[in-house]
């Protein structure tokens, strides 16, 4: 089949190993991640900003190769029956744990079961997000902005004022 892809605004973990997609049941990608059992989780980068836009500007039920007119390439994950953008530098491999929908909002739950960086963004064997030049949405402006710098230790920096 084709490569499915979009473009998530609203996200987070939810656990170590479980992540929450604020989607609505109507978007292609959700239908397809309840009929396969599985996704990814792809983390755009600054390089791969207009591409990560077209993928949520554009719907898969009206263009049908979406995903080729990017120009990105896709592989098969390695854990889950889901396609892997190869461009973008950090990738969670997703089981399908069930579809919420009720009074705080919709979304699909999913337990991540492998994750993939490239080489580039990686520090003796660890992830360095200084490195992966992430993109985070800003709501309020309708903006695009570089995740890239360390501010502080979590769980550590906020210490200095406990009594």
């Amino acid at each position: 089949g084709s490569v499915n892809v979009m473009n998530a605004a609203w996200g987070t973990m939810q656990e170590r190993d479980t992540v929450a997609l604020n989607l609505t049941e109507t978007h292609k990608t959700v239908q397809n991640i309840k009929a396969r059992g599985a996704f990814t989780v792809s983390i755009a980068d600054a390089a791969h900003m207009v591409e990560a836009d077209y993928f949520g500007v554009e719907s898969g039920n009206k263009v049908g190769d979406k995903f080729a007119r990017s120009g990105l390439t896709a592989s098969k994950a390695e854990a889950v029956d889901a396609p892997v953008i190869n461009e973008f530098p950090i990738c969670l491999e997703c089981k399908f744990i069930e579809y919420q929908n009720n009074e705080y909002g919709c979304g699909v739950i999913g337990k991540v079961v492998n994750v993939t960086a490239d080489e580039s963004v990686m520090v003796d064997g660890k992830i360095d997000m200084s490195k992966v030049n992430a993109i985070a949405f800003d709501p309020y402006t309708h903006g695009y902005y570089k995740v890239t710098e360390r501010v502080g230790e979590a769980f550590r920096d906020g210490l200095k004022l406990k009594k």
